[in-house]
């Protein structure tokens, strides 16, 4: 789901150890438990390093385009 202008969202903000804060814009609906948006953020973020190690690691993003046959060559 995408926010289109004029949608509302939510505006998180988390400060860490650290001291930083950070900011997180999320589409979730408005009846979302403050419970809810943390877990939300935090599992998109176990899901986007997943997806840049394995970029990382096997370089799908080379890839991209081959066929199965070319695929299997490089293995």
């Amino acid at each position: 789901m995408q926010c289109m202008p004029g949608d509302e969202v939510w505006l998180v903000g988390e400060r860490r150890s650290s001291g930083e804060p950070e900011y997180y814009v999320s589409n979730l609906p408005g009846d979302a438990t403050l419970k809810t948006l943390p877990a939300t953020i935090k599992a998109r973020w176990v899901c986007e390093q997943a997806h840049q190690q394995l970029k990382q690691e096997l370089g799908p993003d080379h890839l991209e385009g081959r066929s199965w046959v070319g695929f299997t060559d490089m293995l």
